[in-house]
């Protein structure tokens, strides 16, 4: 059985013989730290995404080689780099989901009157989201019940950022002037 020492003094002398020059040690290296990398990320997130990070953490550490001291372990320095790209991932991922969830104050300004009152609800809505265009009804859609950002849908749909932008503005004008009569 393989010790946690014994592993990081290997792991070690291979990222010091790739630091050295040596390609093949350095792609060993890599190959067995994306091993460690992989069980740790699918304790932690989504099996879909853990490809995406893991690739983030080798790149990190690719890019980093350079600031590792030799003469200190390396499994603290490689968990380091991991739990920092791990915590983007899931600072964009959070921040993705909150971008799809609806301010309630911002739900007021855009109700009419007294929004206890019943007035048709999903149905008034559906009915004045149905006609807009097809286009706009599409991006309303993947914005908001999809998740995705602007930009993301920008490029599902061919059009930049800032025209998806400006078509769900026109479409979120338009929505309100129909629920305002």
């Amino acid at each position: 059985m393989v010790t946690h020492e014994d592993k990081n003094q290997h792991l070690t002398q291979l990222m010091q013989a790739g630091l050295a020059g040596d390609r093949a040690a350095y792609s060993h290296f890599l190959h067995e730290i994306s091993h460690d990398m992989r069980r740790f990320l699918r304790r932690r997130i989504a099996a879909a995404d853990v490809d995406d990070v893991l690739q983030e953490i080798l790149l990190s550490i690719h890019k980093a080689r350079h600031t590792y001291d030799g003469k200190r372990p390396i499994l603290p320095w490689v968990s380091a780099i991991a739990r920092f790209r791990l915590t983007d991932y899931l600072r964009r991922h959070y921040a993705k989901a909150a971008h799809g969830q609806v301010d309630i104050d911002e739900l007021q300004e855009t109700l009419p009157g007294d929004v206890t009152e019943s007035t048709g609800g999903y149905e008034y809505l559906n009915e004045a989201i149905e006609k807009l265009p097809q286009r706009q009804q599409k991006i309303l859609y993947l914005m908001h019940t999809e998740g995705y950002t602007a930009k993301e849908v920008g490029h599902r749909l061919g059009m930049n950022e800032s025209a998806v932008k400006v078509a769900a503005h026109r479409a979120y004008k338009v929505i309100r002037t129909r629920l305002g009569k």
